[in-house]
């Protein structure tokens, strides 16, 4: 998945209770699915793999993936599901229902199957604040119907709350190596907000204000940008400057002024770094289109 795409959908959140041995049967749903084991017992078969479901059991299957639930004997599992793409697909043509399961294999849609999270996410793994999850849950509740005229604004309200609920979800079951520092995204926050409003901070303030030595805020910011700090204040600059040079009638030395470069030649030869171009030869191009 193109990560730039990436943008949560939710189709039908809901919860289901299973009958005494009940089983899903053998199924392939068309999006991604995460269910939350409220109450009861059971089992999911995957690919080979069994996984013994108890209250607090979270589970996720990528969208294409068969899997089937087995129900107790005894004590029926209750579980509640959510099933989403990680961007928004299409089937409205092809299916009555916003999400869609398949059971026959062989009439399988592939080309409809959602796309897939770039980092590996577990199966199986086990909450321990099991109502704080069903409430996150019951937010975003919704049928499994199109969204149409009526339902857009409480769509709208449920996807927000979807997107804070799937922020959670991947904070808690993805590793450190794929989730940076959450401390890092609010000073990131700051420091653009600072850099539009022309008060940047050196760069020891920030630290400070992380409470970090500076080798350490080093780190967590390459963790979270992929670019140092001073990259990434000049990404910001020359994309700003991009805009002055598209739709301004400044001179090259004002726009490098405006955008806190030190002098007319550094700021040309980080475009040039940056852009491939100077500032002149970009300015040309964007004229020609």
């Amino acid at each position: 998945m193109d990560i730039s795409s990436f943008h949560p959908y939710v189709y039908y959140a809901t919860k289901y209770h299973f009958s005494k041995g009940q089983t899903s049967f053998p199924r392939i749903c068309y999006a991604s699915s995460i269910y939350l084991i409220s109450e009861g017992k059971g089992i999911i078969n995957t690919c080979g793999r069994t996984h013994k479901s108890i209250p607090g059991s979270l589970v996720y299957i990528p969208a294409g993936q068969p899997h089937e639930w087995i129900a107790d004997e005894q004590d029926p599992m209750v579980h509640i599901c959510c099933y989403f793409d990680w961007c928004y697909t299409k089937r409205k043509q092809v299916f009555e229902t916003a999400n869609t399961i398949c059971y026959d294999f062989s009439q399988l849609h592939t080309s409809l199957i959602g796309p897939n999270f770039p980092f590996p996410i577990p199966e199986h793994s086990k909450v321990e604040t099991l109502r704080f999850w069903i409430e996150l849950f019951e937010s975003f509740y919704t049928s499994n119907e199109y969204t149409n005229e009526r339902t857009f604004i409480r769509s709208m309200k449920i996807q927000s709350h979807f997107q804070l609920f799937i922020e959670y979800f991947l904070n808690y079951v993805l590793n450190e190596e794929n989730i940076p520092d959450p401390r890092i995204y609010k000073l990131l926050g700051q420091i653009e907000q600072d850099l539009m409003q022309d008060s940047l901070e050196p760069l020891e303030n920030y630290c400070k204000k992380l409470q970090v030595s500076r080798g350490y805020f080093f780190e967590l910011f390459k963790k979270a940008t992929g670019l140092s700090p001073m990259q990434y204040i000049n990404h910001f600059r020359i994309s700003r400057a991009k805009d002055d040079l598209r739709f301004t009638k400044l001179t090259i030395t004002e726009i490098a002024e405006k955008n806190h470069f030190s002098s007319i030649h550094y700021f040309s030869r980080m475009f040039r770094k940056l852009t491939g171009q100077t500032p002149r030869e970009f300015r040309e191009s964007e004229r020609s289109v």
